[in-house]
This record gives C-alpha cells, structure tokens and sequence, in this order.
C-alpha cells in the first residue's frame, strides 16, 4: 500500500502567500522571542518599520518550505521552536542587524537571535553580531565623499590664501577690517 499525501489547499495558499512575501527581502535573521513582553515586541516591530524591515511570527514548516522554494538553503537548523523571522531589504541588512542585536542586549537575552541568511550567506549567530557592526552602505559612501572632498577643500583653501597675498592683505588683516 503506497502512501500518498494530502496537502491541504489552506495550508498551500500559506506557504505561497509566506513565498511571495519573502521573495520581497533579500535578508533573514532568525530570533527566538519567548520571555518578551508585549511592549518589548512592539517596539521592536516600531524600530524595524523605521529602517523598512518587518518581523514575522509563522509556522516553522511553511517557513521552511517558502525559503526552499526560494532556494534559500541550509537554514532549517534555525528555525527550531518558536521563531521570529526578521525581513530586511537590500542596504539596510546590517542597519536592521544592528536593531536585533541591541534589542537583544536591551531584553537581557531574552530576545535571542539564531541565526540569519544575509546577501545569500549562512550567517550563525555571532557572525550576525558581527555583522551588525559593520557600517551601512550609506555610511560608507559619506566617508568616501569626506576622503575625496578633503584634498578639494585644500586647494580651494591654498588658492584664497595665495589670492589674499597677491591683494596685499592677510587674512589676520582682512578679518580686522
């Protein structure tokens, strides 16, 4: 006698509602919430919505079947228990790290994170931690405008002061006038 599985049609609309919505973020971290308070988890879900991020409690299974659909792979030893599923797009990924991980120091641990799936790499939990110390990319690209502005605002500084000699003036002398 062969077994045959039925799959329920509720239970495929969720796992296909669940793919469609994780195919919208490109990074995961995975946190197990017991112990938060309902004003803990709240603010949470306030501080990600601010850095376009949401934070999603669902059935481990439907989970894991929309991330292999996905062909998101090697995550399935993360999501054991009860788990949070925090959703970040794109350049945001270590900024909505770092909410995590501070949230998790501002719970006394209760707010434990397993785990992620950032920019398609397995991350554990301290490589997670990690990564939320690193700057963001919009962090980085004002220190290298900084960097190329600096030797602009030199020239810029050398040519008025050369201008101010050439006048006759000093700048001690114009600033006196």
């Amino acid at each position: 006698m062969d077994y045959q599985v039925k799959v329920n049609a509720t239970k495929e609309a969720a796992v296909k509602q669940l793919k469609e919505e994780f195919g919208q973020y490109t990074g995961f971290i995975f946190a197990d919430y017991r112990g938060l308070t309902v004003s803990q988890i709240s603010d949470l879900r306030k501080q990600l919505r601010s850095k376009d991020a949401v934070c999603r409690v669902v059935k481990n299974r439907y989970a894991k079947i929309a991330m292999r659909e996905l062909g998101h792979e090697g995550i399935d030893d993360q999501m054991v228990g009860p788990t949070a599923i925090i959703l970040a797009r794109g350049d945001e990924q270590s900024a909505v790290a770092k909410v995590v991980v501070d949230a998790q120091k501002g719970t006394d641990n209760k707010l434990k994170v397993r785990g992620g799936l950032l920019d398609g790499k397995v991350f554990d939990a301290a490589q997670v931690d990690a990564f939320s110390k690193l700057p963001g990319r919009l962090e980085l690209i004002s220190h290298l405008m900084a960097t190329m502005m600096a030797p602009v605002q030199k020239v810029a500084a050398t040519l008025l002061a050369y201008q101010e000699k050439l006048e006759g003036k000093t700048p001690a002398e114009e600033a006196n006038a």
